[in-house]
């Protein structure tokens, strides 16, 4: 499927300046390469603030990750704005990143936010099937899922994430650290749940982006974020989840 970008590169450019338009190219390389241009989506990008996050806010590696969020969003959504969830604990808050005003918006965003809790999934997993069906729009969303770890109450991200199997919602969970540490065996538990045992269709992915997640390039980052995407769309139109 090659198709037009919902935000053109000319706009993006003009809107954003030139500091995006390298991850555009990387996203619609990547889309056109998976049969994905002209695919419509909301985008949402989904940030842990628990406390062993504190160093990826400083350093500006979530920061780079919103802008490459961002930057896949214009082809797919044509608002030009990524709504964005911040949970610890509970749901720190709702906020919207957009391409005239994403410039060192984490940061700010993150440092009104106060306290950094523990980690739950299931209450940001909710603002987010909320904010969606609120939206009433007819595209599917795809979900930028960050964390650096599980959560501290497994069962009920487990349940939420089958529940939300029956939404036209796909959740793609990357994971910020050692991709050999063990907090990540929860969420490759999530990737792999069986269908249909446990959930109508497979609604998410999961990949460990290291470290420093900013040594992925805009390309590859892309290549893993989209990679279960086709499949799934594929799968819930054939469910009638997606028209």
């Amino acid at each position: 499927m090659v198709g037009t970008a919902a935000i053109s590169l000319e706009k993006v450019r003009a809107t954003a300046g030139e500091a995006l338009t390298g991850a555009y190219e990387s996203a619609r390389v990547s889309l056109e390469k998976l049969g994905l241009g002209g695919q419509r989506a909301a985008v949402y990008l989904v940030l842990d603030r628990s406390g062993s996050m504190r160093r990826y806010y400083r350093d500006g590696t979530v920061q780079h990750l919103a802008e490459q969020t961002l930057a896949l969003s214009a082809h797919l959504d044509d608002d030009g704005v990524v709504p964005v969830v911040f949970f610890s604990t509970d749901v720190d808050g709702v906020a919207e990143l957009s391409l005239d005003a994403y410039r060192g918006r984490i940061a700010a965003l993150h440092d009104s936010l106060g306290h950094m809790g523990r980690t739950n999934y299931h209450l940001a997993m909710r603002a987010v099937i909320d904010h969606h069906a609120a939206s009433g729009g007819g595209d599917p969303a795809f979900v930028i899922f960050q964390t650096d770890g599980g959560p501290s109450s497994r069962r009920a991200a487990e349940q939420l994430l089958c529940e939300a199997s029956r939404l036209p919602i796909f959740w793609q969970f990357v994971g910020f650290g050692d991709p050999d540490d063990q907090h990540f065996a929860f969420l490759r538990k999530l990737d792999d749940l069986p269908v249909p045992a446990k959930r109508v269709v497979d609604n998410a992915g999961f990949f460990p982006a290291g470290d420093d997640p900013r040594a992925f390039s805009d390309r590859a980052l892309y290549d893993q974020l989209m990679a279960e995407f086709p499949d799934w769309l594929t799968a819930a139109r054939a469910a009638g989840i997606v028209r």
